[in-house]
């Protein structure tokens, strides 16, 4: 998988979102500023996305305990080999937990994703052995954060959850 290029400015933005305290600040109020972008662009783009030049992806699941629809931004790691497959990687930005979608995928794994406004339903499972060991070094060669997020979350095993068209 070729490594990606971003501007200086993208490159610039994405060392702050990997910083300790980048991580703190943009964990807490990100996610509501893409959705301000999404809505204001009719889907077409995140916060996210304009400042690290990342594909961000709306993910739709059911909460694992709610059973409640659940919608977020997620950075998106896309297969070079099979374009429509997916990957989402459960950093929670270094936290030393699993984000709560991570949850949600492993108790309901049929989800929705909006790519460009375009809706699709998905079936998530979750990587092992040399599907995650590939997933993974993309995902690392895509942001510089996850492997700073991989120190930080104190030995946790962050999971890398794959979405495959139903």
């Amino acid at each position: 998988m070729a490594k990606r290029r971003y501007s200086l400015f993208q490159s610039f933005a994405q060392k702050i979102a990997s910083s300790r305290p980048g991580a703190w600040f943009l964990s807490r109020t990100l996610h509501q500023f893409d959705r301000i972008f999404l809505k204001v662009s009719n889907g077409q783009m995140t916060m996210s996305n304009i400042l690290t030049g990342l594909t961000v992806v709306t993910l739709t699941t059911i909460g694992a305990k709610s059973g409640l629809h659940r919608t977020l931004p997620l950075v998106c790691i896309h297969d070079a080999d099979d374009p429509n497959l997916l990957a989402f990687i459960a950093s929670n930005w270094g936290q030393r937990h699993h984000p709560a979608w991570y949850f949600n995928l492993k108790a309901h794994p049929r989800a929705t994703c909006t790519i460009s406004n375009q809706v699709r339903t998905y079936i998530a499972h979750e990587a092992n052995g040399e599907e995650y060991e590939r997933f993974w070094r993309c995902a690392s060669e895509t942001y510089i954060g996850y492997p700073l997020y991989k120190q930080r979350a104190g030995g946790r095993h962050i999971p890398i959850m794959i979405l495959k068209p139903e």
